[in-house]
């Protein structure tokens, strides 16, 4: 029997279908929670304040097209945006707030004239150290920017050492946020939010709440953001055919380089999409700077390093409360093992382990390793450190005691790739601006590696080095002077190219030469032709 279908049923089921997939997107609309997590704050969260920022995170799922585009942009750059922000000693929670300022888009512009993923103006991208000129605008380069609001967030949060204060006063100036807030907040680890709170922190957690979400992990990206450091003088096209894409490709992801050049005044971040699908490719000669001073150094002042100082009961190292590393609550790992069991041993939670020791999740406990227990200072005893082969900034400040943040500081050293064997590094006092690092010769540096014997290699459990362009390889002894001899190395879960390099002294690319490999990626089982030294 035939049955009749009313057009008020039709018109409804129509409408139905047109909007189904909104109403699917909120469905899945994150809700804010009364208390939260940001940085090291607890964000408590009045309900008149809470509705009014659950408007905003509804508003930012409302159009489900326009929320995938933007969420996978998200999951294409926030990685990067988090490396710089952990290797900088800025909460990563401050992710977020590019999201909030550009969409993380390269070429933002403002009402006010605010240019790029971070929405800096160029008075205040120059006090940041930042390259903004007819040829070279860094505002527009994640790398490059994000490094930069890393300083300025540094620097707002000084006088109230609280990172609320510290995210507001990028939106209002500091000047502007100390007459807002005074010292209400200075050092305090709650901040209670209500309806009459600064729109500006409010619209933040807004969008941590909304793209922190399970559901923007369900965007899919093509691909996955590779970064390369580039010296020039080169170009975007000369380097096309040797990453393998079009120089298209390369401007839309380079937005910093006006014409497409790169200049010759240090390296830059080039950064590209690499399909899922690995595919060979060649190597991007990495250039290194070469016009660093090098002072000479007396056999006098070429001696083992004294530190780590370890005082305490040195027998019960393994245990917690037993030694001080450089007058720091610290402990000695017996085993390599997880952040997660070592934790539990200490008797400190994870995530406290990891920032006194700047660690990052993926991590490993090395066996043998020093840790701390409480925090780093800002300053080391030593007044300069030579980097020998080898050596890395995570290892540098474990072995002094110093903050990782602060070491970069003080030497204006951003990235771990700038680290140079010789290198004549700051532990107490800020290098001057402009004022190039200075090294000692390689006949110096041998000393000391022949006066320490087999430890000039310290271990280094610090993931984020593991991307390192390794051109220093550790220099034998003079006494060793034995021929070259072809091992085969079994890669162990864990390892990488830079951890191989570094046990048997050779480089990354010599690696990858002798084993015809494509890229960085191995796996566990593979065997490897090691020409060792």
């Amino acid at each position: 029997m035939k049955q009749n279908i009313s057009p008020l049923f039709k018109a409804a089921f129509l409408l139905i279908l047109t909007f189904f997939p909104t109403f699917l997107a909120l469905a899945q609309v994150p809700q804010v929670p009364s208390e939260l997590r940001f940085a090291d704050l607890t964000i408590k969260i009045n309900e008149q304040a809470r509705r009014e920022i659950q408007s905003d995170v509804d508003a930012l799922y409302r159009n489900p097209t326009y929320f995938k585009v933007k969420a996978e942009r998200v999951n294409l750059y926030l990685p990067i945006v988090e490396r710089e922000l952990r290797n900088a000693g800025v909460p990563t929670d401050f992710k977020y707030l590019v999201i909030q300022e550009s969409s993380l888009i390269a070429d933002a512009v403002s009402t006010s004239n605010a240019v790029g993923f971070w929405q800096f103006k160029q008075g205040t991208a120059e006090e940041v150290a930042l390259r903004v000129d007819g040829q070279i605008d860094e505002r527009k380069n994640i790398v490059a920017s994000t490094q930069g609001a890393a300083r300025y967030l540094k620097k707002n949060n000084a006088p109230f050492d609280n990172w609320m204060c510290a995210l507001v006063a990028y939106q209002m100036g500091l000047g502007g946020a100390r007459s807002y807030f005074g010292t209400t907040y200075n050092g305090k680890k709650t901040v209670e939010v209500d309806r009459n709170f600064h729109w500006y922190f409010k619209k933040f957690l807004a969008h941590k709440i909304a793209f922190e979400a399970p559901t923007v992990m369900l965007a899919s990206n093509n691909g996955i953001l590779e970064e390369v450091q580039v010296q020039g003088p080169t170009s975007l096209k000369a380097l096309a055919p040797r990453l393998g894409v079009t120089e298209d490709h390369l401007k839309e992801y380079n937005k910093w380089t006006a014409k497409g050049n790169i200049p010759d005044d240090r390296p830059y971040s080039v950064l590209y999409i690499r399909e899922n699908t690995p595919r060979p490719r060649q190597a991007v000669a990495q250039s290194q700077p070469t016009n660093l001073p090098s002072i000479p150094v007396s056999t006098a002042e070429v001696k083992k390093s004294d530190f780590p100082k370890i005082t305490g009961d040195a027998q019960k190292a393994t245990q917690p409360n037993q030694i001080k590393v450089n007058n720091i609550d610290g402990i000695k790992a017996a085993s390599t093992t997880t952040l997660d069991n070592f934790s539990e041993k200490v008797g400190i939670k994870e995530a406290k382990l990891r920032r006194l020791n700047d660690l990052d999740k993926t991590d490993k406990i090395e066996a043998g390793q020093y840790y701390y227990t409480k925090p780093k200072k800002t300053k080391a005893d030593a007044e300069t450190h030579i980097v020998l082969p080898g050596e890395t900034l995570w290892s540098i400040s474990q072995m002094y005691g110093i903050k990782l943040s602060a070491l970069k500081s003080k030497n204006r050293i951003n990235d771990e790739r700038e680290l140079k064997a010789g290198m004549i590094l700051n532990l107490r006092d800020f290098r001057p601006r402009g004022e190039a690092i200075p090294t000692v010769p390689a006949t110096e540096y041998r000393k000391i590696i022949a006066n320490q014997g087999n430890n000039s290699v310290p271990s280094n459990s610090n993931s984020q080095q593991q991307n390192r362009f390794e051109n220093n390889p550790p220099v034998s002894s003079p006494s060793s002077s034995q021929p070259n001899k072809k091992v085969t190395h079994t890669v162990q879960a864990g390892e990488n190219l830079f951890r191989i390099g570094q046990k048997y002294g050779v480089t990354v690319e010599e690696i990858k030469k002798w084993n015809k490999l494509p890229d960085n990626n191995i796996k566990v089982g593979q065997k490897l032709i090691i020409d060792k030294p």
